[in-house]
């Protein structure tokens, strides 16, 4: 074997690896995706983008987000990043565990987006610094709907195009 058909191999397996697929472009995808999803919906309600994402560093800093300018946005954007890399990564860990999540990836990725937004809203964001909202029909089915399509899909489709382990 030459040296240079070891480096493309090399190369190649590592540019498709399963997990820079999955959790790096995935994530970075359903990152993007579900960014601008929550500034269109949240935009309806008087909300600009900057606000979304200082929105999110309430998570952290409670309502003094909101006085925080592009600081705190800036870390919004770290935050929401932060999650799509962890949800990709429990992705792409769930494929090892159980490969019928590729096999099956459109309904596995539809579920486990669903799943991420349920988690999200109801496990993690009561014990954060968010403040309590009242229970909107059109903003619940836009987090379902916008996290199957915008998070889970591409994130299952990222660890479908990998290579097979």
């Amino acid at each position: 074997m030459n040296t240079t058909s070891t480096t493309q191999t090399t190369s190649t397996s590592f540019r498709h690896s399963s997990a820079f697929d999955t959790i790096i472009l995935g994530g970075t995808v359903a990152g993007v995706l579900d960014a601008i999803d929550g500034v269109v919906a949240y935009g309806f309600l008087g909300l600009n983008p900057i606000q979304v994402l200082q929105y999110i560093a309430s998570g952290a800093y409670g309502g003094k987000a909101f006085e925080g300018g592009l600081l705190t946005a800036g870390a919004g954007a770290l935050f929401h990043f932060f999650i799509a890399y962890v949800v990709a990564a429990i992705f792409w860990s769930g494929t090892h565990l159980f490969p019928q999540l590729k096999k099956q990836y459109v309904a596995s990725g539809l579920l486990f987006g669903a799943a991420v937004f349920l988690v999200m809203n109801y496990l993690v964001l009561p014990f954060s610094e968010v403040a309590p909202s009242a229970f909107s029909w059109p903003l619940f089915l836009n987090g379902i709907i916008g996290h199957a399509l915008f998070v889970g899909l591409p994130i299952a489709w990222f660890s479908l195009r990998s290579n097979q382990d």
